[in-house]
């Protein structure tokens, strides 16, 4: 391989990654759930010496309505250079790959030769999901061997299942085909990840387009009809080899954080509620000899509170749900951040040790009872609370976004979720503070709210490492 024609941002280690230049500009979708306008994907400037430091910098709307745009990410990272079929003369981390999730739209935007202005050059439509890979409802997606995993809630036109895995091709991201060979009992979906050096690709469940799309549905909580397992896989040959199962009363596994070094067999997952007593939870997964395994490392309680000012959907339980739906791992595999949006709080635990993680700090924004303001605002209650978590290479500075689902936000903020982003600064030893500098919010998202962001550069959720 020529390293002088290497992206200078796919690092060798993950001890490279955060040794390299910080940050300048985060990407954030943002959407209008009322579709009567289209969504964007936004710039913010990040560079605390920048005269427009947390403002938005940056905005290109797609073509269309209605599309809800959620989770994205990069079309190439630092695994490339142990992929093969990579022509590594052309290959950089230059397109973003942004779905819609209600729209089953994909929309790919050049970041290239102005980062501030992304262009968008290439729209795959949801028929070509559809026929090209038997999927809808696209998700998440990261850059990987065979090409681009995107993973998929819904079957063939929005139908309920089962959801899994399209293959996009790494320079055109035509749709290839379905990535699974043989699926075993896999039917729910929403995250994937990897162990690249294990061969083994880690999957979630959350739910079917039906499950979901209405907001969380009280019959199919109680009747533990979210996915409430973990799934392995045999990253060669899209073969089901394991499903482990967490329980049925721990609802909605979702995100997956696998550690960064190459070489470690263990990772994360962040689980939205216990039907036993609405608490949230983590769990490790990790070898165990020829298999995995799964244990709860982490559990966060329901927190009391007056049904009076309650959402209707929890006034019969007179409590709120800490409602984990983001985790990540900072990119030393030191700091876990453990996103509440329902009690409004970031929870920070030092996994030196994975598999007994000590609480090291707690930040409140928001929140469905304690509507915390910002530090810069203290006398405007906060609507939403931390949701989408994406921390600085370094570790240094993590960035949060408010909105979770659109018809989430209806249902647990009725009176309406905002638009909100934050930004906090980390110790070296652990601990959190709010940057008071930072905080686009409101009119600066033009009236749409903010999902997932991603990090000039690479970020802690985006990147798999190949070497230590």
């Amino acid at each position: 391989m020529n390293h002088a024609t290497t992206d200078p941002t796919f690092y060798r280690t993950p001890a490279d990654a955060a040794a390299a230049p910080a940050e300048r500009l985060a990407y954030v979708v943002a959407f209008d759930r009322a579709a009567e306008r289209p969504d964007a994907l936004t710039v913010v400037d990040v560079d605390p010496r920048s005269q427009s430091y947390g403002r938005v910098v940056g905005w290109t709307e797609v073509p269309h309505l209605g599309d809800e745009l959620h989770h994205f990410g990069w079309n190439a990272c630092s695994s490339a250079l142990k992929h093969e079929g990579h022509d590594m003369h052309d290959l950089a981390r230059r397109y973003l790959l942004v779905p819609g999730l209600r729209s089953s739209r994909l929309y790919v935007f050049d970041t290239r030769p102005d980062p501030k202005q992304p262009r968008l050059v290439k729209t795959v439509d949801a028929a070509e999901l559809a026929t090209g890979a038997g999927y809808s409802r696209p998700h998440t997606l990261h850059c990987g061997p065979d090409g681009v995993f995107l993973t998929c809630l819904g079957g063939a036109n929005g139908s309920d299942g089962p959801g899994g895995i399209a293959l996009l091709d790494h320079g055109t991201f035509d749709v290839l085909r379905g990535w699974e060979t043989d699926r075993g009992p896999q039917h729910l979906a929403y995250d994937a990840w990897w162990h690249l050096n294990q061969n083994t690709l880690v999957s979630s469940e959350w739910g079917t387009p039906s499950m979901i799309e209405d907001g969380l549905l009280p019959d199919l909580l109680l009747g533990h009809r979210y996915g409430h397992a973990l799934h392995f896989w045999d990253l060669t040959t899209g073969e089901h080899r394991q499903r482990v199962d967490l329980g049925e009363q721990h609802q909605m596994v979702l995100e997956l954080r696998p550690s960064h070094d190459p070489e470690a067999t263990w990772g994360f997952a962040g689980v939205v509620v216990s039907t036993e007593d609405l608490s949230a939870s983590v769990w490790r997964w990790y070898r165990d000899g020829a298999s995995w395994a799964a244990e709860k490392v982490i559990t966060i309680p329901a927190e009391p509170a007056d049904p009076d000012a309650l959402p209707p959907a929890l006034r019969p339980f007179g409590a709120v749900p800490p409602l984990v739906t983001d985790i990540d791992l900072s990119v030393d595999d030191r700091f876990l951040y453990v996103s509440c949006w329902g009690t409004g709080e970031l929870k920070q635990y030092d996994v030196t040790d994975p598999s007994t993680p000590r609480e090291t700090g707690s930040v409140r924004l928001g929140g469905i009872v304690r509507r915390t303001p910002h530090p810069s605002a203290p006398d405007v209650p906060l609507s939403g609370g931390p949701q989408m978590v994406e921390i600085s290479r370094d570790g240094r500075r993590v960035y949060l976004t408010n909105s979770l689902y659109g018809a989430w936000d209806d249902q647990f903020y009725p009176d309406g979720v905002g638009a909100w982003m934050a930004k906090l600064n980390t110790g070296p030893a652990g601990g959190m503070a709010v940057d008071t500098e930072f905080f686009p919010h409101g009119a600066e998202f033009r009236g749409r709210r903010v999902h997932q962001v991603r990090l000039e550069g690479g970020d802690a959720s985006s990147d798999s490492y190949c070497y230590r």
